[in-house]
């Protein structure tokens, strides 16, 4: 894990640009590329170029903040506002290391609305022109939200007096009609509604023409450019031309036949029903010579036949396990590409939103049994044979994004080829962090995680979620956020509260049972491993805050606490050592290995991680003596997967061989 230096920032007229004063000059190394997926960039000091949203003053900058609230923040898997720093602060990183090249595999925008994509296109051109930096971009679920332009809007960006303001536009139910370019609807809440089409989502051809310069479409200083769809595919380099490629690149030349039941076009079934033409952003491009990018777009929108206008289903479920079947023509085409890498000696790597193996360490099957077969996002999970599929393509290595997770998976194809899947972090949650492979020769590459720590102004807008909390806390709102969020002294400790309330207003009421979630917030440490040792079981089916009172004050509790401390008689930690923490501290936990694998190590710590292993033997042992009750089977199989998940492949640095299809910590 490597952690980021700090830079100055200035806020200039336009917008926020950064200048980075490293120790010493950027220095020429091997060749080296930056994976940061999942920014989800939302543009904190937008403009409206309607004027229908003024935002609110901020005392630090000046400038006029057109955020989202912090409850809405607190609820989500990603950040909306603070990630706009963390991206500004990566990027510095990457100019101070002397990278040049910086991939995004999607979601770099937060629902391809206007106004954040032109922030994006602002702050990446100006990388662009002031260091040289390079970007090429995939598209996410989150860029194209549907193939085409779309009615949007969100109900709570942080208005005035601490109120949600409601922004949508034409078409969305709340400005399901309006006149004039914009308009303020009293619709009976605090603040009017405001309609605009600066929020609407757009679809592929408006993001690909606003990011135009961020690899969409061939440019002059690319040695080399192409799409599924090009016309010189596998003809000699010589006969590439820059004029071809941009005539072949358009808009209309990108297009492909989809339908409901899979792919169209000369792979179309005489049964298939409802198909139409979508656009499909992928490309191969070569910006250093012998390196060559593979920007897969693998967004799939099925025809949806219960809309009689033509709608689709959203790509976010979606992923490889669609891709196999309804963009055929786009699994040849990789395959196609990789035989190429391989005959021009060409170092090759994929890059897209979706993951191409199992992201969960092999405890996709344990977590199912333990949650449900639909819980923690299983269904965007790639089946083992679609992950063999795109092994069998010849792809050996592939980074991928969308599940804001920290990982590293393989496959084995049916006909020997090992693919490599690195799930880069997202920027927006926990744990922040990016990807550099470094290509060091064809055979090998290392992969590292850059970690970040702290990250300037972090804490500029929390001025305005005091107002929140305070208008919160007035109308005794049910899912108040805890105030000391704002306490935070680094972005990696904002994104640690982040998380934890993510947890207490989100995952648990809808990943796990309630007599669970009444265990979670009453045990400490010390209690759960009484728990471990508790006989007989009490009736765990209405179990209830009173019931654990009494269960406290009786006799057997008592006889688990004695023999508790006799098994950690035979253990370095004591009842004390293990009441520092609670049930809910657990499951939190539990949340911080899901999603940042080995760099969670360091903020849960190896003696917690060891206490966590000794009560998961003891649950275990417990939950075959009482294998009805229900709690302490279900803490028995959240520990057992919490072990897996800290278990798997490398995922902070780590060097893939890829002749020779291994991995070994670097």
């Amino acid at each position: 894990m490597v952690r980021i230096a700090l830079c100055t920032i200035a806020v200039l007229p336009v917008f926020l640009v950064v200048g980075c004063a490293p120790s010493e000059p950027p220095v020429a190394k091997v060749q080296q590329i930056a994976f940061m997926p999942d920014i989800h960039f939302h543009d904190i000091y937008a403009e409206f170029e309607d004027n229908s949203f003024q935002g609110l003053e901020n005392t630090i900058s000046g400038q006029r903040a057109t955020i989202r609230t912090m409850q809405a923040q607190l609820q989500s898997t990603r950040l909306f506002n603070e990630n706009y720093f963390a991206l500004i602060a990566a990027l510095d990183d990457v100019v101070r290391r002397g990278i040049t090249l910086v991939a995004l595999p999607g979601d770099f925008s937060d629902d391809g609305q206007p106004i954040h994509l032109r922030g994006l296109q602002k702050i990446l051109a100006h990388y662009q022109s002031a260091h040289g930096l390079q970007f090429f971009a995939a598209p996410g679920n989150h860029d194209p939200v549907k193939p085409f332009d779309s009615a949007a809007g969100k109900a709570d960006f942080a208005g005035e007096g601490g109120f949600d303001q409601r922004i949508f536009s034409r078409g969305a139910a709340e400005c399901a009609d309006y006149d004039g370019e914009w308009a303020s609807i009293d619709a009976g809440y605090a603040l009017n509604t405001i309609c605009t089409e600066e929020i609407r989502q757009l679809g592929y051809q408006g993001v690909m023409d606003l990011l135009s310069d961020f690899g969409f479409y061939p440019k002059a200083e690319y040695l080399y450019w192409e799409t599924p769809y090009s016309s010189y595919l596998n003809q000699p380099s010589s006969a590439y031309h820059l004029s071809i490629a941009e005539a072949e690149a358009d808009y209309s030349k990108r297009l492909y036949e989809i339908c409901l039941e899979g792919t169209g076009g000369k792979y179309k079934k005489e049964n298939y029903t409802h198909c139409s033409l979508v656009a499909d952003a992928s490309y191969l491009v070569e910006p250093v010579a012998g390196v060559w990018l593979l920007a897969i777009d693998a967004n799939v929108y099925v025809p949806d036949a219960q809309q009689p206008d033509g709608g689709y289903h959203g790509s976010s479920s979606a992923g490889y396990n669609r891709m196999v079947t309804h963009k055929a023509h786009v699994i040849e085409w990789i395959a196609d590409v990789v035989a190429r890498a391989s005959q021009h000696n060409k170092q090759l790597i994929a890059f897209s939103h979706f993951p191409m193996t199992d992201f969960y360490d092999g405890q996709s099957e344990a977590i199912a049994e333990a949650f449900g077969e639909t819980a923690f996002q299983l269904q965007r999970k790639p089946e083992k044979h679609v992950s063999q599929v795109l092994a069998d393509t010849g792809l050996k290595l592939h980074i991928g994004g969308h599940m804001h997770f920290n990982d590293t998976g393989m496959i084995k194809g049916t006909r020997g080829n090992i693919l490599f899947n690195i799930q880069a972090p997202s920027l927006a949650a926990y744990l922040p962090a990016y990807k550099i492979v470094t290509l060091s020769d064809s055979k090998k590459l290392t992969v590292e995680t850059v970690v970040l720590d702290d990250v300037p102004r972090f804490s500029e807008l929390f001025e305005h979620y005091r107002v929140e909390h305070q208008r919160l806390h007035q109308q005794q709102a049910t899912t108040l956020w805890d105030r000391n969020v704002l306490a935070a002294k680094s972005y990696r400790e904002f994104t640690q509260w982040h998380i934890r309330e993510l947890v207490r207003h989100r995952f648990l009421p809808g990943e796990w049972t309630d007599e669970m979630q009444t265990l979670l917030f009453n045990l400490k440490g010390d209690e759960l491993l009484q728990l471990s040792q508790l006989s007989p079981a009490p009736d765990w089916s209405a179990f209830d805050n009173q019931q654990w009172t009494d269960l406290k004050a009786g006799a057997s509790w008592q006889a688990a606490a004695e023999k508790a401390a006799r098994l950690l008689s035979q253990n370095p930690w004591s009842m004390d050592d293990f009441s520092q923490w609670s049930a809910f501290d657990l499951a939190v936990d539990f949340y911080k290995i899901r999603n940042a694998g080995d760099l969670a190590l360091a903020d849960i710590g190896k003696a917690r991680m060891a206490q966590y292993k000794l009560l998961g033997g003891a649950m275990q042992q417990q939950a075959v003596q009482q294998p009805d009750a229900g709690p302490i089977v279900q803490i028995s199989r959240v520990l057992s997967v919490l072990q897996g998940l800290s278990e798997g492949l490398p995922n902070d640095r780590f060097v893939i061989d890829l002749e020779k299809g291994t991995l070994a910590v670097h």
